[in-house]
């Protein structure tokens, strides 16, 4: 017997824990690539180089007026390191600062403090422009482009209407019921109002919504059409990134939103996208520490990766720290009144509510396997969100799990686990 010790990201810190490696099928990470060492040139060889449509300088003209979008702190994206860039090229093309403003696209999560938009794009860029919130409850801020062919009204941001060009930027990864991340998603559901989000995100619902699909995704192609209702006329250009687990730059993918995005997809299949020899007894993953563990509706799409990994049955230990609770009342409301999958399901297909989607995406891969949390989160409310246990440590969570899949389970680490999708190999 050989045991090993592991070292998995856990909020802010990090988690130690000790298992015979004889057992391991497979630690899953992301695919090695070399990360870029020249960010600045990264970012210019993207703009000037795009997929799709013209390079940025035939684009942009002296006196154009541009918004940004950027991701909120939720999405890590390192928008601190190409804002400053993009902000300066377009100086260089003609565009004054006052000419341009950033909106972050918060969906229907929480406004961000002024020091967080400071965090997130830089000093520099955050002195010299102005920065919104597209919050979603303010209705007044938003205007209507129409309604799909699947019935969402298209209300978007004030704040991304009446400029020359629009750029969306953020990074990419899997998205568990909209396909993939990136993209489209800046504008909706992320300068959406709410009423568009709820009716987009109805769709989750549908068996053909999940991980990595779009062609036939009912929530990709809404989207998809209702960007287009917006983009009408418009300048929109592109600018997405891809990173590795420790948040470094792989790849930069520009230029048309549509085209850019399903070359940046193949890439992201590439990184992130993981064989497995079978499925396991248990499954032992991180989100990956702070921000994808800093609630339980952040740490839900880890949850879907895991599911991926673990047999009919089995059980997954999830680190997941959880600083920020839940990350919605309606999510933790749900659970405490409806109590079991089939009721929460029942009662969205006849009233879909934000946050209350996320209690049925919690049970999706709770249905397939026990959840064991290593977490801040309150006990009772773990217990009530029908988590099998929430306690403070791996060897508490390893001890609880072999009462259920024995002294000795086939085991599989996922340390990247909010990245990563494991599929068995055919």
């Amino acid at each position: 017997m050989t045991v090993k010790t592991f070292d998995f990201a856990y909020g802010h810190g990090r988690k130690q824990f000790s298992i015979d490696d004889a057992h391991i099928l497979k630690e899953v990470r992301t695919e090695e690539f070399p990360p870029m060492t020249n960010v600045k040139q990264g970012i210019l060889d993207a703009i000037y180089h795009p997929i799709g449509c013209k390079p940025i300088n035939e684009i942009i003209k002296p006196g154009d007026t541009v918004a940004f979008i950027c991701n909120d702190p939720t999405r890590v994206a390192n928008s601190f390191d190409f804002m400053p860039v993009l902000v300066n090229e377009l100086n260089k093309l003609g565009v004054k600062d006052e000419d341009m403003h950033i909106v972050f696209s918060l969906g229907t999560h929480r406004d961000m403090t002024h020091e967080e938009m400071v965090e997130a794009v830089g000093k520099d860029v955050s002195s010299r422009l102005k920065m919104y919130n597209s919050t979603c409850t303010k209705q007044e801020d938003f205007e209507y482009f129409g309604t799909t062919s699947r019935g969402t009204p298209v209300w978007l941001n004030k704040h991304i209407c009446h400029v020359d060009h629009v750029i969306l930027t953020g990074t990419i990864v899997h998205h568990y019921f909209s396909g993939y991340g990136g993209g489209r998603k800046a504008i909706l559901p992320g300068c959406a109002a709410m009423e568009t989000v709820r009716v987009n995100h109805s769709f989750m619902l549908d068996k053909h919504a999940g991980l990595g699909l779009t062609t036939g995704n009912p929530c990709y192609e809404d989207q998809m059409e209702g960007v287009a209702l917006f983009a009408k006329g418009r300048s929109l250009f592109l600018f997405n990134a891809i990173l590795n687990a420790k948040h470094q730059f792989l790849r930069m993918f520009a230029g048309d939103y549509i085209a850019a995005h399903k070359e940046a997809c193949k890439f992201v299949d590439e990184v992130y996208g993981c064989v497995i020899p079978k499925e396991a007894d248990l499954v032992i993953a991180s989100c990956g520490g702070y921000p994808k563990d800093i609630n339980v509706y952040q740490m839900q799409k880890t949850m879907d990766n895991a599911a991926c990994a673990v047999r009919e049955g089995g059980v997954v230990i999830l680190l997941a720290e959880c600083e920020e609770g839940s990350g919605s009342k309606v999510l933790e409301e749900t659970f405490k009144r409806l109590k079991t999958p089939c009721a929460i399901k029942a009662e969205l297909e006849k009233d879909f509510r934000i946050g209350a989607n996320k209690a049925f995406a919690v049970t999706r891969p709770i249905s397939k396997a026990r959840f064991i949390l290593v977490t801040a989160l309150d006990k009772t409310l773990a217990k009530d969100m029908l988590f099998t246990a929430a306690v403070d440590t791996v060897e508490e969570a390893l001890a609880l799990a072999k009462q259920y899949v024995g002294e000795t389970p086939s085991i599989i680490l996922m340390p990247e686990g909010s990245l990563t999708v494991p599929r068995v190999a055919k």
